[in-house]
């Protein structure tokens, strides 16, 4: 073949590639999912086991291939919100997954209703799904929502006969979030909340919060943390003397929680998701196979024990898509408005996906979807988590 014809033909190609319709263009692209997630900041505890989750998940999805592109947002909200637009403007991704701490995953509600793109949060608040509303509908959560797991927190309390309770959480919607959820809990087990504090992710310092939580003199401590920063509370009361029982949220489950709070943090009670626990689990447990299989697929990759919820949730959040997906498919190609409304009409409509944290049936205003069955009750014995019967 001559220079000349060559050139021609490879002109000729790349008009053909310029000129392929939206939808062709699309389905030559398969689907993407951008993925904001916190890798370092405040909240590197929770996305870097996060991000360590994403070489793990299916590369095709019902014959389509996936691409995974993922941005660390810092543990920044503003961050997180230029991350997203991003990937849905250059990217072009078909869905987002991420906000791995409550304050992102706000955020992320706004961009994922503006562009109409399905959002998965990572976060735990319930404040990212509820109430339902317009932005909100294009949003979905893999964690457990607060309410679910405060409701195990009181009803150990009363059975284990606590009158008094001080608290401290995060000073962001994390915190606030809680502290909401847990005082009528609390007041309906006819348990006091007799003193309650707030502290900053990133603080090194709580004693002037603990100093006032101990003045009162509560029988346990409720902290409301997630990651690495739930140890410090725990870490001062102890310092401080205090012998109580301390109740952490399902934002501490990780190992390296235990780490960093080493023999402050034995004998802490909370409640979790199955996976933390899975060897654990009765064979009866829904979760306990999918569990088992994240736990496997996640050590044999990152070493034992290097075990977290938080890369639990974007397996779990995955486990949804791949369910979807399918359904959606049928009202377009990847990588089109019509692709996407349909994933998020799909998402709406799952019913019994069982994944390592439970068990989820989405409704038009319920966007978790969990019942009982996505959460266990656990305590930290020798160092380690273990299930409480």
């Amino acid at each position: 073949m001559g220079r000349i014809s060559a050139i021609r033909l490879l002109g000729l190609g790349l008009v053909a590639a310029a000129t392929l319709s939206p939808s062709q263009a699309a389905n030559a692209a398969g689907i993407k999912i951008g993925v904001v997630i916190s890798q370092t900041g405040p909240g590197a505890s929770l996305g870097i086991p996060q991000a360590k989750t994403v070489p793990l998940l299916p590369k095709e999805i019902a014959g389509e291939s996936v691409e995974y592109i993922v941005l660390d947002d810092g543990s920044d909200a503003t961050k997180a919100v230029s991350n997203a637009r991003k990937l849905i403007t250059d990217d072009q991704v078909d869905a987002l997954i991420g906000g791995s701490i409550t304050p992102a995953s706000i955020a992320l509600v706004q961009v994922a209703a503006e562009t109409k793109t399905p959002f998965i949060s990572l976060a735990g608040s319930s404040l990212v799904v509820a109430p339902m509303d317009e932005k909100k509908k294009w949003a979905f959560k893999s964690p457990q929502n607060d309410a679910l797991m405060a409701a195990a927190i009181a009803d150990h309390m009363a059975k284990n006969g606590v009158k008094s309770v001080g608290f401290i959480g995060f000073s962001d919607a994390y915190g606030d979030g809680w502290l909401n959820v847990i005082t009528p809990l609390l007041e309906q087990k006819g348990i006091k909340l007799v003193a309650a504090e707030k502290y900053a992710r990133a603080d090194t310092s709580v004693t002037g919060q603990i100093l006032k939580i101990l003045a009162a003199k509560p029988d346990v401590v409720l902290i409301a943390g997630a990651g690495t920063p739930a140890a410090l509370p725990a870490k001062t009361l102890r310092e401080r003397g205090f012998t109580g029982v301390v109740y952490q949220t399902h934002g501490a489950g990780n190992n390296d929680f235990l780490r960093v709070g080493g023999k402050d943090v034995e004998g802490t009670i909370m409640p979790a998701g199955p996976v933390l626990v899975a060897a654990q689990l009765p064979d009866s447990n829904a979760s306990k196979k999918k569990a088992l299989e994240y736990v496997t697929a996640y050590e044999a990759a990152n070493g034992k024990d290097s075990i977290s919820t938080f890369g639990a949730h974007i397996f779990d959040a995955d486990i949804l898509l791949q369910n979807a997906i399918p359904v959606a498919l049928k009202a377009g190609k990847p990588g089109t408005p019509e692709f996407r409304a349909s994933l998020r009409d799909a998402l709406e409509g799952l019913k019994e996906v069982v994944y390592s944290h439970g068990v989820a049936t989405m409704t038009p205003t319920d966007h978790v979807g969990q019942d009982a069955r996505s959460r266990v009750m656990v305590t930290v014995e020798d160092g380690h988590w273990k299930l409480l019967q």
